[in-house]
């Protein structure tokens, strides 16, 4: 129980000296955040349908040749992304840019380096989650939309990618809660977010674990806060799950639901012919009644 109180005493002491310090390293955090998870759905979304577009054996070659080009060039940016750390891609793009062009080219600000590197690494990721949400929709919605004379454009852009969008959804809310504790591996370009903060303050008082401390309640807020957020969203774009039948409407009722009992309804023929047979077998009883007599 003292540790405890010693450690609230010196996450309240580092706090109360260096909070303006803490709250720009949040604000730098979620700002790079969402930016380049922007940005980096964006990359996913038009690596997903470029990745996507069909050809068969009536495509002419250079057009197969080129999609298959595309898909190659896809597949190695995605694999070589994803199976490295995001420090040494930092590392790879803010000094190799320099090293290999003889320090004639390099970056003038850390903020456009950040952004790069993480949209970079995150539409990796993306394109495969749009990719799987492009084939999870059923083939038959494809085949609907060509029918009925849409192009491959207007298929995706109105049929596919709203559907997709919505089932892709937490993926995105995933990569954006990623993003957000990633980020901080870009101190190793010099970049000052939450976690670059943290380690200057440990630098000049030497308190490491209340700062720490401090470190992960702050990235746990923020990671809760955004999945409320984005629950809410998902919440949102699934839109009302009670529905009840309108019977009231003129059209509902002509189609066989409601039948007037002496002439039927506009909209149904069979009630018009029906009422025709039982008047022409009304007047057949009524002639062979009186024959009888």
């Amino acid at each position: 129980m003292e540790k405890l109180i010693q450690l609230g005493s010196d996450m309240s002491l580092l706090w109360s000296n260096y909070s303006s310090a803490y709250l720009g390293g949040i604000r730098s955090t979620l700002i790079l955040a969402l930016v380049a998870t922007v940005i980096g759905c964006v990359i996913g979304l038009i690596c997903g349908i470029l990745n996507t577009i069909p050809y068969n054996a009536y495509t002419p070659k250079p057009r197969k040749f080129l999609l298959k080009l595309i898909r190659l060039i896809i597949r190695v940016y995605v694999e070589v992304f994803r199976g490295t750390p995001m420090v040494l891609q930092a590392v790879f793009i803010y000094y190799g840019l320099p090293y290999f062009s003889g320090n004639t080219m390099r970056f003038n600000s850390l903020w456009v380096a950040a952004i790069l590197i993480v949209s970079i690494n995150t539409g990796a990721y993306m394109a495969e989650s749009v990719r799987g949400g492009i084939i999870s929709i059923d083939p038959g919605q494809t085949e609907g939309a060509k029918a009925i004379g849409m192009t491959h454009v207007q298929t995706m852009t109105s049929v596919i990618l709203p559907q997709a969008l919505r089932n892709i959804m937490p993926q995105i809310g995933n990569n954006f809660i990623i993003n957000v504790k990633d980020t901080s591996v870009m101190f190793i370009i010099g970049f000052t977010e939450f976690f670059a903060f943290h380690r200057y303050i440990t630098g000049v008082n030497n308190m490491y674990f209340p700062s720490a401390a401090i470190e992960m309640i702050g990235y746990l807020c923020m990671t809760l806060i955004a999945s409320f957020i984005l629950r809410w969203i998902e919440r949102r774009m699934d839109g009302n799950d009670s529905y009840e039948l309108v019977q009231a409407d003129s059209l509902v009722m002509g189609e066989g639901m409601y039948e007037h009992p002496d002439r039927g309804t506009p909209f149904d023929e069979y009630s018009k012919q029906k009422g025709t047979l039982e008047k022409a077998s009304e007047k057949e009883r009524r002639y062979s009644s009186k024959g009888g007599r």
